[in-house]
């Protein structure tokens, strides 16, 4: 994520370093092939409305949602199933990505008043979550591939992905890939302003970034949700039943809601990665539209955060009741014992597979 008001910086963000063109802002790190940079005065306009409208939308939904989330399922303790627990991580990962967005809603605005720390950790942050997110919705269609497609021996091999290999397969490669971010996040200083950027000594290194972003946010995780996911179409189609029919329907939102969400983002960056390699031939006026695509969609979707909860909890009617259960607790300062009760009474199943593989309640 970066600066997206500069005349010449590339205005998207994300967990992508934008590249700086030499140019009369003076940040440029040099010239590159004798490239003339293109100056998106539109771009910028464009960005300090629309990116804080956006990110403070989002901002205010996934904390309410996130926050609902963890409240439930983190007064359930015991009562937790495999599914709770990876909502719970994605609700966390979500939680904390939201958080860094009126930071960039700031800097998108007017500038970047929170110091180079901030700017670093802000980068770190988002980079894990972002990262994070995406990896654990590829972990919960494996444990639902596991749950339908194998249910009579699954419940081991569940646990163990849910209870260890989570952190070895999520959080750790989340938090590797934030390397970059400790080594080239920085501030600077132009045009009267101040911004927070990855700035690396080279175009390679961009698109060398930009490939990983693809491969590791999008191409291996969602492999892995379409993967699992036609399987588990596939199983439940043979199915007859009111909650079976309502979990396919449900396992279609799910694959939709990913990719509708995120591939128009990796589109855009993967065409910019073609102009960058020249197999594209770049003009300013294609060079200015590929960036606004790319602010416009990777806005968009940052608003997969704020649908996990309703995806992955609010279908599900035994979700609902916890969450009743859980607000009417808080209030009368008898959380557990409510919660509790609640759990017990709204137990749901879409069929013979565990209560925690269950498409409608979770």
């Amino acid at each position: 994520m970066g600066s997206n008001s500069g005349d010449d910086l590339y205005p998207y963000t994300g967990p992508i370093i934008e590249f700086h063109d030499n140019s009369t802002d003076g940040f440029g790190s040099g010239d590159y092939d004798g490239k003339e940079p293109c100056f998106r005065h539109e771009n910028a306009d464009f960005n300090r409305i629309f990116l804080p409208t956006v990110y403070s939308i989002i901002f205010l939904t996934g904390i309410v949602g996130n926050g609902l989330v963890i409240i439930v399922v983190g007064y359930q303790k015991k009562l937790r199933s495999m599914t709770d627990k990876y909502r719970l991580h994605l609700s966390v990962a979500d939680l904390l990505f939201v958080i860094t967005l009126p930071f960039w809603a700031v800097d998108a605005a007017a500038s970047w008043y929170f110091g180079n720390f901030l700017c670093k950790a802000v980068h770190v942050i988002y980079t894990v979550n972002l990262y994070g997110s995406v990896l654990i919705l590829a972990f919960i269609s494996l444990d639902r591939y596991l749950a339908i497609v194998h249910a009579t021996n699954s419940q081991r091999p569940r646990k163990l992905l849910a209870e260890k290999i989570v952190y070895l397969g999520v959080w750790l490669p989340a938090v590797l890939l934030t390397v970059p971010d400790f080594i080239f996040a920085n501030t600077s200083e132009g045009n009267g302003r101040t911004f927070c950027d990855r700035e690396y000594p080279h175009e390679k290194w961009m698109i060398s970034f930009q490939f990983q972003h693809i491969l590791v946010g999008l191409v291996l995780p969602g492999l892995i949700i379409l993967t699992c996911y036609c399987i588990i179409i596939s199983k439940l189609s043979h199915s007859k039943g009111h909650q079976k029919r309502k979990a396919l329907k449900t396992t279609v939102i799910l694959i939709l809601a990913f990719f509708a969400c995120w591939l128009p983002y990796y589109i855009g960056i993967s065409i910019d990665i073609f102009v960058l390699l020249e197999v594209i031939k770049q003009d300013c006026d294609f060079d200015n539209a590929v960036h606004k695509w790319i602010s416009i969609t990777e806005a968009v979707a940052f608003f997969h955060c704020c649908l996990n909860p309703i995806l992955y909890a609010f279908l599900g009617a035994k979700f609902k009741t916890s969450a009743q259960n859980a607000l009417t607790s808080v209030s009368r300062g008898s959380s557990l014992k409510i919660l509790s009760k609640g759990k017990r009474g709204g137990h749901s199943s879409v069929s013979t597979e565990s209560e925690s593989s269950s498409f409608h309640s979770s």
